[in-house]
C-alpha cells in the first residue's frame, strides 16, 4: 500500500516548481500517497501541470484537505510505525505460546510479521522526508541519490509485504469457513490442518513476491539538474493514463489492481458473508437452547468469538483495500483521476494502511478474553500473585489440616 507517491508526486514538478509561486510550489511538494501502487504513480514532467492547477483548485475539498493532512502525515505515521512495532511483536510472542498455537493463530503471526515489515522500514523514510526535512523542501540533501534509492527500496518491499498481508487475510477468511464446516476433530486433524496452513503460508510469501517482479522492473531512479544547478534523484515518471504510457506499465499497475486488491477483496466479500451467515445459525441454535433450557456448549460460544473477531479484521481490510483498489485503477485508465483524487489522497490513503497494520493487537485484546489474559500474564504479571497466593493458601490449609489431623489422633490414643 505504501509506494510514496507523495514524494514521487512531488518529483514530477520540481523543475517547474521552482518558477511558481510559493503557494503552487508548496502544492507540487506536498502530494504525496503510499499505496503500494502509489509506487507506480511517479512523477516527472509530465505531471507538471499538476501544480499550477492545484493553486487555481484552491476552493477544491479534496485538495485543501491533501494539502493539511500531508504537513502532519510524518508524525501521525512515525508513531503508527512505532505503535504497531511493538504491539505486533506482543501479538507474536503471544500468540507463539504452546498453549496457544493452533491454525488460526499461525495465520495471525505470520501477519503480524508482513505488517512488522512493512512499518519498520517506513520509519526511517517518514523521519527523512516528512520530519527532518520540510515537505516542501527541495535540496540535494533531501533528494540524494541514497535517500532516493532507500524510497525505491521502501515502496518494492511495501508493495510486497503488504501484498503477503491481505492474501493472508484471505487464507483467513477460507480456512476459518472450512473449519467450520469441517466435523473431523482430534490431534490428526488438528496436526493436518496445521500442515495445510503453514504450506498457504509460505506459497502467500513466495507469490505474492513473483507477482511483483514487473513492479520491481519498472521503477528506477533517474538524475534530474534543476535550473539552480541542483542534481537530485527521482523516480522515473510512468505518465499513468496517457498517451506515453507503455504497455507493460499500464498492465503492471492493472494487475496489480486486480490481484493484489479486487480479487482478495472479492473473496474476503464471500467467505466473510458466509462466516457471518454460518453465525447467524449458530446464534438462532444457540438461542433455542437457551429457551428449551439447555446451557450453551462453551466451544462453540469460543469458536463464535473467534470468528467475530476475524471478521472484524476482515471488515479492516475491505475498509482499507477496496478504496485503494478503485483509486489504482481509475488513476490508470482515466485522464486527470490520478490529479484530481490519488493525489490530495494519497498520504491519507497510506496512513489508514499504516492504522490497519498496527490495530490488530487491539482487536485481540478486547475481543479474546485467552488473548488478553494471556497478555496481562506475560506483560503485566497480573496471575502471578494469585498463583502465588493460591499456592501458598492450599499449602497453608494441608498443614493445618495434618496438624489437627495429628492432634486427633493423638487425643484417640490417650
Amino acid at each position: 500500500m505504501f509506494n510514496c507517491a507523495g514524494i514521487r508526486k512531488r518529483w514530477i514538478s520540481i523543475q517547474k516548481a521552482q518558477n511558481a509561486d510559493t503557494r503552487t510550489r508548496s502544492w507540487l511538494l506536498s502530494l504525496g500517497d503510499l499505496d503500494p501502487y502509489s509506487e507506480l504513480l511517479h512523477v516527472n514532467e509530465s505531471n507538471i501541470s499538476i501544480a499550477t492547477d492545484m493553486a487555481i483548485e484552491q476552493t477544491n475539498g479534496l485538495m485543501v484537505f491533501g494539502h493539511w493532512f500531508t504537513k502532519i502525515h510524518g508524525y501521525a505515521s512515525l508513531f503508527t510505525c512505532i505503535f504497531g512495532i511493538f504491539t505486533n511483536l506482543f501479538n507474536i510472542s503471544i500468540l507463539t505460546r504452546k498453549d496457544m498455537w493452533n491454525p488460526t493463530n499461525c495465520l495471525l503471526t505470520w501477519l503480524a510479521v508482513s505488517d512488522i515489515l512493512t512499518m519498520i522500514p517506513y520509519i526511517p523514510f517518514s523521519l527523512h522526508f516528512y520530519c527532518i526535512h520540510n515537505f516542501d523542501e527541495i535540496s540535494e540533501e533531501k533528494f540524494s541519490r541514497g535517500w532516493t534509492t532507500y524510497m525505491l527500496v521502501l515502496v518494492n518491499l511495501a508493495a510486497t509485504t503488504h501484498t503477503i498481508s491481505i492474501w493472508l487475510g484471505v487464507s483467513l477468511a477460507v480456512f476459518r469457513f472450512t473449519q467450520l464446516r469441517n466435523t473431523a476433530k482430534g490431534p490428526l486433524a488438528r496436526k493436518r490442518s496445521m500442515r495445510q496452513v503453514k504450506c498457504t503460508t509460505i506459497l502467500v510469501y513466495i507469490l505474492s513476491t513473483l507477482c511483483l517482479i514487473p513492479n520491481y522492473m519498472t521503477n528506477k531512479v533517474v538524475q534530474q539538474t534543476l535550473d539552480t544547478n541542483m542534481t537530485i534523484y527521482v523516480l522515473n515518471d510512468l505518465k499513468l493514463a496517457t498517451n506515453e504510457t507503455e504497455p507493460i506499465v499500464l498492465a503492471n499497475v492493472l494487475s496489480y489492481a486486480i490481484i493484489a486488491k479486487f480479487i482478495p477483496c472479492a473473496l474476503m466479500i464471500v467467505f466473510g458473508g458466509s462466516l457471518l451467515y454460518s453465525l447467524g445459525i449458530k446464534g438462532r441454535h444457540r438461542r433455542t437452547r437457551l429457551s428449551a433450557g439447555q446451557p450453551p456448549a462453551k466451544r462453540g460460544t469460543k469458536h463464535s468469538k473467534t470468528t467475530k473477531m476475524l471478521l472484524v479484521v476482515i471488515i479492516l481490510f475491505l475498509v482499507t483495500e477496496f478504496p485503494q483498489g478503485i483509486v489504482i485503477f481509475m488513476s490508470a485508465i482515466v485522464p486527470e483521476f490520478y490529479k484530481s483524487v490519488y493525489v490530495p489522497l494519497g498520504d491519507f490513503m497510506d496512513f489508514l494502511a499504516l492504522v490497519n497494520n498496527a490495530i490488530n493487537f487491539v482487536l485481540y485484546c478486547s475481543m479474546s478474553n485467552q488473548f488478553r489474559s494471556r497478555f496481562l500474564e506475560m506483560y503485566c504479571n497480573r496471575r502471578r500473585g494469585f498463583k502465588y497466593t493460591n499456592k501458598f493458601s492450599f499449602t497453608y490449609s494441608l498443614s493445618s489440616f495434618t496438624k489437627n489431623t495429628s492432634v486427633i489422633d493423638h487425643s484417640l490414643k490417650k
